[in-house]
């Protein structure tokens, strides 16, 4: 028997007996926070799950399988030309109005096909912090000055993070490289014009599926508002013509599959989820059944979901749990939060920064937050440097990139968002 091992039992045995022995059960904050972590919980799954991780799971196992991994490595890879593969990765967040947890998908998809450390990780920031629709509310909510400055800051983080990253572990990338250099050309299944076409209907449903209400009731954004469901459907039916035609999937499957989704958008006008989510399980019917690189695509997805919704879902309990829901308490009052982020010191910014990583923001809803924040007492610096940590990370977050990353380089990416959020408070705080 080897007793080492017996003992590490033991040792875990009597901390969880331990633990449930003093759950302050009955405290009347301990009881809140258990019910704010399962109704923080009972929202992300409503908001997120369908609408936001499935669209991105299916992107990402179609990276996977539909994407040449030369294609990521010649754009993306280590042996890429920095300018095109940071222009390529920090870009792309003008383009994906996603959360910080919608995007690790796609990010998982990219690094996995070979895109090297740097852009990579640029891509992770990028995506949900270079967001036109949030920049844009920032400016009219907390000023022109707050807006701009978030946009240029999450733009130049993006870059200089990657290219730290890349410096920091630069051996194990150099290997990557030469690995890369030794690999042969893949050949192509379909021109790239049919990939591309393909991937924006997909984007275009996670994109338009998630458009968020804006605060006026006129204007370009209100009318996109009012007519996502309709832009979504096209997309849909795009995405079903693209597979027919060039996917070698039976043109009746995607009929079938595309039946009960009208009949239920007919029925239920007010409640589109239940439209999109019977399409959601025709695609998977048919893609999963199917023997085929339709059948590749929907594993490939299916592996992608296995990995990350247990984490993402274990980690938003958590987060409910410490910090609550928007407007409600956790085990953290938020009394404590208030009082650390006033003023521009160094103390002020790095708990703003801090406290911004760990908790998790819905795309859009930080401004609101912040907002009261600002209400109540919060500097500009603080305020900018949750702006530039909060929404690009959060405990949820970090958990899935440590599965793809390790422990090392996400502490690393991790703590490289924190301290630029905060230098970047405290500058921008010492001049405005």
């Amino acid at each position: 028997m080897n007793w080492k091992n017996e003992w590490k039992n033991l040792a875990w045995i009597a901390g969880i007996f331990l633990a449930f022995f003093y759950l302050p059960v009955g405290n009347a904050r301990f009881d809140n926070a258990v019910m704010e972590s399962l109704h923080l919980a009972k929202w992300y799954a409503q908001e997120h799950v369908l609408l936001c991780l499935v669209p991105a799971f299916f992107i990402a196992g179609a990276i996977a399988v539909f994407v040449s991994q030369g294609s990521v490595m010649k754009y993306l890879g280590a042996k890429a030309k920095k300018v095109v593969a940071y222009s390529v990765a920090a870009v792309s967040g003008t383009i994906l109005a996603v959360c910080s947890c919608t995007v690790l998908p796609l990010f998982s998809g990219i690094y996995k096909m070979g895109a090297g450390l740097g852009p990579a990780t640029a891509f992770l920031y990028s995506g949900p912090a270079i967001n036109v629709l949030a920049i844009a509310l920032t400016a009219r909510i907390l000023g022109a000055q707050m807006g701009i400055a978030r946009a240029v800051g999450a733009i130049v983080f993006s870059v200089v993070i990657g290219l730290l990253m890349h410096f920091i572990f630069r051996k194990e990338e150099q290997e990557k490289a030469a690995a890369q250099m030794a690999m042969p050309d893949e050949e192509v299944a379909r021109p790239l014009w049919q990939n591309g076409l393909y991937f924006f209907s997909m984007v275009g449903i996670l994109v338009f599926a998630n458009w968020g209400k804006p605060d006026l009731d006129t204007g370009l954004w209100a009318a996109i508002y009012s007519a996502k469901w309709i832009i979504t459907g096209g997309f849909a039916a795009a995405l079903g013509v693209f597979l027919a035609l060039w996917f070698n999937i039976t043109w009746w499957k995607v009929a079938l599959t595309a039946v009960p989704v009208v009949v239920l958008a007919t029925v239920f006008p007010e409640q589109p989820v239940v439209a999109f989510a019977a399409g959601v399980i025709g695609l998977s019917a048919f893609t999963s059944t199917d023997k085929s690189e339709a059948g590749e695509w929907f594993s490939s997805s299916w592996g992608f979901a296995k990995q990350i919704l247990p984490l993402l879902l274990f980690g938003v309990l958590i987060a409910g749990a410490l910090l609550g829901r928007v407007g409600h308490e956790g085990l953290i009052p938020s009394d404590w939060v208030e009082t650390a982020v006033g003023g521009n010191s160094l103390r002020a910014n790095f708990f703003a920064s801090f406290a911004g990583a760990f908790m998790y923001f819905a795309t859009l809803t930080e401004v609101p937050i912040l907002q009261g924040l600002i209400n109540n007492g919060m500097g500009k610096g603080p305020a900018l440097a949750l702006l530039l940590a909060g929404p690009a990370l959060s405990l949820p977050n970090m958990l899935v990139i440590r599965s793809v990353l390790g422990t090392r380089k996400t502490l690393v990416f991790v703590s490289l968002v924190i301290v630029m959020a905060t230098l970047s408070g405290m500058l921008f705080g010492a001049f405005f």
